[in-house]
């Protein structure tokens, strides 16, 4: 296999950094993992110290590109993907950031959006971004550091400071502070963008009150994104593709087509519909954003938001301690029957789609004294299938039926979550052979720029599929398992501390 023509894809997410060597043929020639620390400095706050995000992205591509040049491989582009809406404010002229990054999970600007909703501004920045006022987006977190940390808004009023989701911070770190730019993905989910127009928009920074100056260009998805500084690798290395993480993940599962849905199982879950170069706008609570934008076509999709998926296995190994590795959870599972009643609803960061709860927190309901670790371990599989029962409930609602799912991330290596999922959802769910989809699409969209790639549909005549799962829950079981869950979130959206 010829290996001259090399990607490395940088996939920056939620809890660890991953850098990952892609062949030409999508087969994985060195991959390197990082986790980073959480801190939780206050009830529903999520931050992280961007120098962790920074050093462990450089770790893992200096191991990575290690590991490749071992096999002989050249890289010839560099595909950024990453944890979307999380939020950082650095000095131009330092590269500082001047507070700790505001991680997408965080709610402490619930009150603020609250305030802007009652202000009358739902409607117009709904209709502008095609995402809804919560603090999930970084439009509230950008303001708050600027009205929290001392002298930051006079330095942004001065033109001292950038602001950028993690894609802009590891770009402009991994040029030298030469360039400051984003992908229309990632800009489409800061409630700063106009999705129709694709630029920012003056009124919505108007409402957040933040300065143009801060923002970061915007570009394509496969674009010239500058070099990486000299010394920082062996030698300097274009960065040709980015996209957020969810948006890569669809990209990697080759949803080119209107109609297309995938579904990724990360630290949250996200469900994302093609809905071709239409954006349209949901009844039902989902969000409208920017699939793609590229060689000057835009797509769109329609989204469904889990804050928490695998972050809920995390919590079972760190917070319980009752598992020492999550891929024990799938034994777990089995050894339980099927009607054991126990309901984990995982609201720790709140609850995002359909309900949109930011000050939701988490509950479990049907305890008894018989009730085991392995009750809690199937309890928080099945919530994240049955939250995504909740996603697709609401694009069926828009007048989306989907027949087929295809899954990826690192819970669908579990077949037992993917057999249920197709249960509860009765469709087909179908895993991809290659499952690190999210760093492929990064991949694709840099070798499509240096033209590693020649089009979409080349791309989608590379899709493999590794497994299908056909629904084989009967209607009984799967309308008592959905009432149950019903139950459960609703009580859960009635508990007030």
């Amino acid at each position: 296999m010829p290996l001259e023509n090399c990607i490395l894809s940088i996939d920056q997410g939620t809890t660890s950094s991953r850098a990952i060597v892609f062949a030409p043929d999508s087969s994985i020639v060195a991959v390197a993992q990082q986790e980073f620390a959480q801190h939780y400095p206050n009830d529903g706050w999520v931050e992280h110290d961007p120098e962790d995000i920074w050093s462990s992205t450089l770790n893992v591509c200096e191991q990575a590109i290690a590991q490749a040049t071992k096999k002989g491989a050249k890289i010839a582009a560099i595909g950024v993907t990453n944890q979307r809406e999380t939020t950082l404010v650095w000095d131009k002229k330092t590269g500082k950031t001047i507070y700790n990054a505001i991680v997408w999970q965080d709610g402490r600007t619930a009150d603020k959006c609250r305030e802007l909703q009652n202000a009358g501004h739902l409607m117009t920045v709904q209709q502008r971004t095609g995402l809804l006022l919560d603090p999930y987006f970084s439009a509230t977190k950008v303001a708050w550091i600027l009205d929290n940390v001392d002298g930051a808004r006079r330095k942004a009023d001065a033109n001292e400071l950038a602001f950028g989701t993690v894609d802009s911070f590891l770009i402009w770190r991994l040029t030298g502070g030469k360039v400051h730019a984003t992908d229309v993905t990632n800009a489409s989910r800061t409630n700063l963008f106009n999705i129709h127009n694709l630029c920012w928009d003056e009124t919505l920074l108007d409402i957040f009150n933040v300065p143009k100056s801060m923002l970061p260009e915007v570009k394509e998805c496969a674009a010239d994104y500058g070099n990486t500084a000299a010394g920082l690798f062996a030698y300097s290395i274009p960065i040709a593709g980015v996209a957020g993480d969810q948006q890569a993940a669809s990209i990697g599962q080759c949803c080119f087509k209107q109609g297309d849905i995938k579904s990724t199982y990360g630290t949250g879950c996200f469900v994302l519909l093609n809905t071709g170069e239409k954006a349209l706008l949901s009844k039902n609570k989902l969000l409208t954003t920017v699939a793609y934008t590229i060689k000057g076509k835009t797509n769109y999709a329609l989204e469904g938001s889990i804050f928490i998926a695998g972050a809920a296995v995390q919590w079972l190994r760190d917070g319980l301690k009752i598992i020492e590795c999550a891929s024990e959870t799938e034994a777990m599972a089995k050894s339980i029957p099927d009607d054991h009643g126990v309901f984990l609803v995982p609201a720790f960061a709140g609850l995002g789609t359909p309900y949109w709860a930011p000050n939701a927190r988490g509950a479990i309901f049907g305890l008894t004294r018989a009730t085991s670790s392995a009750h809690l371990a199937r309890a928080a599989l099945e919530s994240v299938c049955l939250q995504t029962s909740d996603l697709l409930k609401a694009m069926r609602e828009d007048g989306v039926n989907p027949k087929k799912l295809r899954v990826d991330g690192g819970m669908v290596a579990n077949s037992w979550v993917c057999q249920f999922l197709a249960g509860v959802l009765d469709v087909t769910v179908e895993r991809p052979k290659v499952m690190e989809t999210t760093a492929l699409g990064a991949a694709y969209l840099a070798g499509l720029q240096i033209g590693i790639y020649q089009s979409t549909d080349e791309l989608a005549s590379m899709n493999q599929i590794d497994s299908r799962f056909e629904p084989k829950m009967d209607t009984t079981k799967r309308e008592k398992l959905l009432k149950g869950w019903a139950s459960a979130i609703q009580s859960t959206l009635g508990f007030k501390a």
